[in-house]
């Protein structure tokens, strides 16, 4: 067995590099299920790059600083199928925090899978060396997921427990000390011994080679820390002096008050929103739904959504707004819901997704 040491800095630098990737994917993630489908999976494969590629990262950061008495390389090849390991199944944990109820199970599980993904990505990695063998017994193993599992739930569990800027940062502190204390705890289970060369996968690596590889890595973390960090700390306006209002807040209000624009004969004409039942998406226009009419908009839905929300309109799906006071009854099923409009003969009803349930039911006093 060779006897081995740890540089001081690249360990301090690896667990930089960890709680770095942490604060950036939980701070994308702020948010994110408000969003609609589509914006939403972006944000969660963006986070699941930044968190998954920032455990890589951390981990070959800190094997850089391994040092031991003969020259290792890595298989570059399976190297890499240990970054792409750990980017899918944090984005398979991100999928279950955001696109499913944050029940107790599922916030367990996504931080399982997350602890799981650092474990598998951690021994996938190990197994890469070349010239050099990682010993390591099943007890070892199963001590270092042990660790990294009840970590990772710590740090899912606090983080979105409230999406407050206080669970990011200790969401943060649990990630980054989670993916540290699995990789040294492991390293410190494992032994190592020379081997001689054998055929690998790919091609190799050197430590040289490996070093630009994982500097770029660790830069491109780093540039997105400090983008998600300038808007985390952002000044919040004094209680003694009014926030100025936005420039997009006069537009909203004086569309509401001239009207909702339909095409009719050739001619722009304005509906008001009170006579609005509810708003479909149309591709990159809407539909509105006034009595038996449907009337073409020009306005998307999001635009639709922004400037008529000061007149009680709620996004109850992707594709629908609708107008509460045109609501003549609601029914309430396993996973979403349906509004009835009894006195509106172009739309019978209109169907509510799971996330905006609460929004609905609020509003219709239930």
């Amino acid at each position: 067995m060779l006897d081995y040491t740890h540089n001081g800095w690249l360990v301090a630098a690896s667990l930089a590099v960890a709680l770095m990737a942490g604060f950036t994917g939980l701070s994308l993630t702020h948010g994110a299920s408000r969003l609609d489908r589509p914006r939403r999976k972006i944000i969660v494969a963006l986070a699941a790059v930044v968190l998954g590629g920032g455990i890589w990262s951390m981990h070959f950061v800190a094997m850089l600083g391994l040092q031991l008495p003969i020259l290792f390389y890595y298989d570059a090849l399976i190297t890499l199928a240990s970054a792409l390991i750990a980017i899918l199944m944090v984005g398979l944990a991100l999928l279950l925090l955001h696109f499913r109820a944050r029940s107790l199970p599922v916030i367990v599980g996504a931080g399982t899978i997350v602890g799981l993904g650092i474990v598998v990505m951690h021994y996938v990695g190990m197994a890469g060396m070349q010239l050099c063998r990682p010993v390591y017994t099943a007890l070892d193993v199963a001590i270092a997921t042990l660790a990294s599992v009840v970590l990772s739930v710590l740090a899912i569990w606090v983080a979105y427990d409230s999406r407050t800027h206080r669970n990011i940062l200790l969401g943060t502190a649990c990630f980054g000390l989670a993916v540290f204390t699995m990789h040294f705890v492991a390293t410190g289970l494992t032994s190592f011994t020379a081997a001689d060369a054998g055929g690998g996968a790919g091609p190799t690596l050197s430590n040289q080679v490996l070093a630009m590889g994982v500097t770029v890595s660790a830069f491109l973390i780093c540039g997105a820390f400090l983008l998600t960090g300038i808007t985390f700390i952002e000044p919040v306006p004094s209680a003694t002096t009014p926030p100025p209002s936005p420039p997009s807040a006069p537009r909203a209000t004086a569309s509401a008050t001239a009207g909702v624009p339909y095409e009719r004969d050739g001619k722009t004409v304005f509906a008001t929103p009170s006579r609005i039942a509810a708003i479909r998406a149309e591709g990159h226009y809407t539909v509105l739904y006034v009595g038996a009419e449907k009337l073409f908009c020009p306005w998307t839905i999001s635009e639709a959504d922004e400037r008529l929300a000061s007149a009680g309109f709620l996004r109850v799906h992707r594709s629908y707004l609708v107008n509460p006071a045109h609501v003549s009854s609601f029914e309430r099923h396993k996973d979403n819901g349906t509004c009835y409009f009894e006195g509106v003969a172009s739309l019978p009803k209109v169907p509510v997704s799971r996330s905006r349930l609460s929004d609905i039911r609020e509003a219709l006093g239930l």
